[in-house]
C-alpha cells in the first residue's frame, strides 16, 4: 500500500526494506558532484546571509544575554557523531526544563516538539518560523559532517530509537519528510521517506527537494 503526501508529490511503501549500503545511489560521480555542490552552494549562502545572522545574533543575546550559538551533538554517516551549529532559539536552561516538559510532547515522529515551548524565546519564535535558526548548518555542510539535502540527523538518545539504515549516507538540512509534513507525520513515515531518498539520491532529486524547501521557506511555513 502506497501512501501520497500532497505537498511533495512523493510515495512510499508501508513496509518497505531496509536499505544496504550496497543498493544506494551514492555512485562516485554523484558524491563528487554532490560534494561540489554542497561547499560551492553553501558558500554562497554564508557570505550573501552574513548580515542577516549577524543581527540574528544580536537579537538572541539582546533578549537573553549568553552565546548566540548552540551547539549539540548529532548522529552523522556511518553513525559518526558531530557538533550542529544552530541559532539559540532557547533560554539557557532549556534542557533541564525538557524533562519537566517530557510528558507534553506533540511530535508523532523522531523529535521532540511542544506548541508553544516555554524555552522558545520572542527572537527565537522568529527565527524557527523563518527557519534562519538552522542557517549555521551551512558550515557543517562545508566542514562535511552535513549535505544541503539528506535525512535529517537526530540527536544519540533520538537515532537509537530509529534504524541504522538511514545512516549510510550524509544527513542534510532537509529532506523528504521535511517538505511532506515535518513532525505531523509518524516516525515509521518519516523512516519510509529516509528510505525513499536513499533509494533515488541523484542530482535532480536534490534540485527537487532544495527548490520545494526554498518555496516554502520563502512563503513562511514553518517547516
Amino acid at each position: 500500500m502506497s501512501v501520497m503526501y500532497k505537498d511533495a508529490d512523493v510515495a512510499i511503501q508501508e513496509s518497505a526494506p531496509m536499505i544496504e549500503k550496497t543498493t544506494t545511489n551514492e555512485k562516485t560521480g554523484y558524491r563528487v558532484a554532490k560534494r561540489t555542490m554542497d561547499i560551492f552552494c553553501s558558500s554562497i549562502a554564508l557570505i550573501v546571509l552574513l548580515p542577516l545572522l549577524i543581527i540574528s545574533c544580536i537579537a538572541i543575546v539582546a533578549y537573553d544575554f549568553g552565546s548566540p550559538f548552540y551547539l549539540q551533538d548529532r548522529v552523522g554517516k556511518d553513525g559518526k557523531k558531530f557538533k550542529i551549529f544552530k541559532l539559540r532559539t532557547m533560554r539557557k536552561n532549556a534542557h533541564q526544563l525538557r524533562e519537566m516538559l517530557k510528558d507534553m510532547n506533540e511530535s508523532e515522529g523522531a523529535t521532540f516538539k511542544v506548541k508553544k515551548d516555554p524555552r522558545i524565546t520572542k527572537p527565537g519564535e522568529f527565527l524557527r518560523k523563518t527557519s534562519i535558526d538552522e542557517l549555521p548548518q551551512l558550515i557543517n555542510i562545508i566542514k562535511g559532517d552535513m549535505s544541503i539535502i539528506g535525512p535529517r540527523p537526530f540527536i544519540p538518545e533520538e537515532q537509537a530509537e530509529l534504524p541504522d539504515d538511514r545512516l549510510c549516507v550524509k544527513p542534510g538540512l532537509s529532506c523528504y519528510w521535511q517538505i511532506s509534513g515535518k513532525n505531523s507525520l509518524s516516525k515509521e513515515q518519516q523512516i519510509e521517506l529516509d528510505r525513499k531518498y536513499i533509494r533515488e539520491c541523484s542530482i535532480t532529486t536534490d534540485i527537487k527537494i532544495t527548490a520545494k524547501t526554498a518555496a516554502m521557506v520563502l512563503k513562511g511555513c514553518n517547516w
